[in-house]
C-alpha cells in the first residue's frame, strides 16, 4: 500500500463501513476489552514500572507536562473581562477603535508562531527545554501585560504596549501544545488501557477549561473589592494573577526527565526526511487540523465574547450581573470536559467527539431558531448556552488533542501536534474577528447557525476519515513509522544519539519491539528525579 494513500478509503464500501470495526476496537467498556488493548508482555512491563513508582508518582509526569495549559485558558479568557473594563474606561480610544480587536486577538497570532517554532524545538532539541523556555515567556509577559503603560500616561501607548506584550505572551502559550501536551500524551503510556485517555484530557483540555472558570471568577471577586468605580485594578490584577500558576509549574519542570521513547527515536543527529514524513502523515494531519479549526472557531469566539453576549441581553452598565453570569456560563465547561475525558476511555476519542459535536449542533440549531424568545429569559438563555458549550468540551474539546497525539509518532509528534493546533488557533483568530461583524449584520443567532453547521462537518470527518485511535495507537504508530522509514532506505539506527537502539545492529522487527516496550516505561522514567 502506498504511504501517500494509506489513510484514504479505497472504495465506497470501505468509506461507508470502515469506521465500524475501528470503533469496536476503540470501545473499552469492560475490563476484558481493556485487557485486549495490550499484550501480556506489555502488561507485565507496565505493572512492574507502576509498582516501582507507587500509585501517585506515576501520575506526576502527566501533571507536570500537561497542567501548563491552565495558563492558556486563564490568559485567553481573562482578556475578555479585561476588555469589558477597558471598553468602559476608554470608550473612544478602545471601544470605538481597532484596539478592541487587536488586544483580544493578537495573542492568537503569537500562539500560532509559538506552536510552530516550539514544535520544531521540542522534536529536535527536547520537550523539557521547550517547556522551560515557554513557561519563562509566560511568566514574564503576563506580568508585563498587567503593568502595561503608555509614554507619559498615553492611553494609545498603553493599548499598543498591551497588544505587543500579548503577542509575545501568545508565543509562550503556544509552546505548551507541542511540548507539554505531547510529553503528557507520551507519559500516559504508563497507565493501563482504559485510563490513558482520561488523564491526558484532564491535564490538557480540562486545565484550559479550569483556567476559563478561574479567569471569570477572579474579576468578579476583584469587582466586589474595588467596585465599578475602580476598574483599573480589576483588569490589571486579573491579568497579573495569571503569572502565579506558571511560576509553580516552572519549579516542577526543573526536575522533569525526558521520556525514553523520545530520546531513542528523535532526529537529533540526522537529517529529518520531511518528504517521506509528509507522504506518510499528510492526510490524517489535514483531517485533524480541519476538525481543530472548526472547534476553535466557535469555542474561542464564543468564550471570548461571552461577556458581550450576556451584556447584550440587558443593561450592560450592571457589571456585577455581566461578570456574575459570565462565571455561571464558564462553569458549564467543567462537566463537559470532565465527563468527556472518561467517555473517551470507554467509547474511544472518535465516537466521543462525534456524539459531543453532533449534540452540540442540535442545541445550536435550537438556539438559533428560538433566540428571540430565549433572550427574554436570561437564566434560560444561559442554561441552554451553557449546555451548548459543555457539549463542545465533551466532544472535540477533550478529544482533538488526544487524536493529534494518537495519530502521530513520537519523533515528529511535536511538529505534527503544533501544526494541527496552529491551524486550530487560526480558526480561533478568524472566529474572534468574524463574530462581531457577523452578529451585527445578520443577528446574534447567525453565529449558532454557522457553528452548528460546521460542527456537523467535523462529526462527519471524524467518523469516516480518521485512522484507528484505540488505546495502543501511539505504540502501534511508532512501530509503523519505523518500519516505513526503513522501507524508504532510511537508516533508523541513527535515530536518537546516532547509535543503534541497543548499542548493536538489530533488525527492524527487533527495533520496533524495543520501542513498544520502552513506550510502556516512558512515564516511569519521566520524573525519576522527582520520585527520588
Amino acid at each position: 500500500m502506498s504511504a501517500v494513500t494509506r489513510d484514504i478509503p479505497k472504495t465506497p464500501k470501505q468509506f461507508a463501513y470502515n469506521w465500524i470495526p475501528r470503533i469496536r476496537k476503540e470501545i473499552t467498556l469492560t475490563k476484558d476489552q481493556q485487557s485486549l488493548a495490550e499484550t501480556e508482555e506489555e502488561y507485565k512491563v507496565r505493572l512492574e514500572q507502576a509498582d516501582s513508582l507507587g500509585k501517585f508518582k506515576k501520575y506526576l509526569p502527566i501533571i507536570t507536562t500537561g497542567a501548563g495549559l491552565f495558563s492558556d485558558g486563564y490568559v485567553n479568557n481573562s482578556i475578555g473581562t479585561a476588555s469589558t473594563c477597558l471598553k468602559l474606561l476608554y470608550p473612544d480610544e478602545y471601544g470605538n477603535s481597532t484596539a478592541i480587536s487587536n488586544v483580544t486577538s493578537i495573542a492568537f497570532v503569537g500562539t500560532v508562531v509559538g506552536m510552530l517554532i516550539f514544535g520544531v524545538v521540542s522534536d529536535y532539541h527536547s520537550r523539557k527545554f521547550s517547556m522551560m523556555v515557554g513557561t519563562g515567556i509566560l511568566i514574564i509577559f503576563t506580568i508585563l501585560c498587567s503593568g502595561s503603560w503608555g509614554y507619559k500616561g498615553s492611553i494609545h501607548g498603553m493599548l499598543a504596549a498591551l497588544t505587543a506584550f500579548r503577542f509575545f505572551l501568545g508565543i509562550g502559550i503556544g509552546s505548551e501544545y507541542p511540548a507539554g501536551s505531547t510529553a503528557c500524551a507520551e507519559a500516559s503510556a504508563l497507565l493501563p488501557p482504559g485510563k490513558r485517555n482520561r488523564w491526558f484530557c484532564w491535564f490538557t483540555n480540562f486545565m484550559i477549561d479550569t483556567g476559563f472558570v478561574v479567569s471569570a471568577f477572579v474579576p468578579m471577586v476583584l469587582l466586589w473589592i474595588c467596585t465599578p468605580k475602580h476598574l483599573e485594578p480589576v483588569w490589571r490584577v486579573s491579568i497579573g494573577l495569571g503569572a502565579i500558576p506558571p511560576i509553580s509549574l516552572f519549579i516542577l519542570r526543573i526536575f522533569y526527565k525526558e521520556g525514553e521513547v523520545f530520546k531513542k527515536t528523535q532526529f537529533k543527529k540526522v537529517r529529518v526526511p520531511y518528504w517521506s514524513i509528509l507522504k506518510f502523515y499528510w492526510f490524517r494531519l489535514a483531517i485533524v487540523s480541519i476538525i481543530w479549526f472548526i472547534y476553535d472557531f466557535s469555542a474561542y469566539a464564543f468564550g471570548l465574547f461571552s461577556s458581550y453576549v450576556i451584556s447584550g441581553l440587558y443593561d450592560s452598565s450592571d457589571l456585577y450581573k455581566v461578570f456574575g453570569w459570565n462565571v455561571v456560563l464558564n462553569l458549564f465547561y467543567i462537566p463537559g470536559a470532565f465527563l468527556g475525558a472518561i467517555a473517551s476511555d470507554y467509547l474511544g476519542p472518535r465516537l466521543t467527539l462525534v456524539i459531543g459535536v453532533s449534540l452540540q449542533s442540535i442545541i445550536g440549531y435550537i438556539m438559533a431558531g428560538c433566540f428571540e424568545s430565549l433572550k427574554k429569559h436570561v437564566a434560560g438563555f444561559v442554561v441552554v448556552y451553557g449546555i451548548f458549550m459543555t457539549l463542545g468540551e465533551f466532544g472535540p474539546g477533550d478529544n482533538i488533542g488526544l487524536l493529534a497525539s494518537k495519530t502521530s509518532c513520537t519523533p515528529i509528534r511535536g511538529q505534527y501536534y503544533g501544526i494541527a493546533a496552529a491551524i486550530g488557533k487560526v480558526g480561533a483568530f478568524i472566529g474572534t474577528y468574524c463574530f462581531t461583524p457577523l452578529t451585527e449584520k445578520h443577528g446574534t443567532q447567525s453565529a449558532w447557525w454557522l457553528a452548528s453547521s460546521l460542527g456537523l462537518l467535523a462529526a462527519f470527518l471524524a467518523l469516516f476519515l480518521l485512522p484507528p485511535v484505540d488505546q495502543s495507537a501511539m505504540q502501534a504508530e511508532d512501530a509503523k513509522f519505523l518500519e516505513y522509514l526503513s522501507s524508504t532506505g532510511f537508516d533508523i539506527s541513527q535515530l536518537g544519539d546516532g547509535e543503534s537502539i541497543n548499542g548493536e545492529s538489530e533488525s527492524i522487527g527487533e527495533k520496533t519491539n524495543i520501542i513498544q516496550k520502552v513506550a510502556e516505561k516512558d512515564g516511569a522514567s519521566s520524573l525519576e528525579k522527582i520520585s527520588s
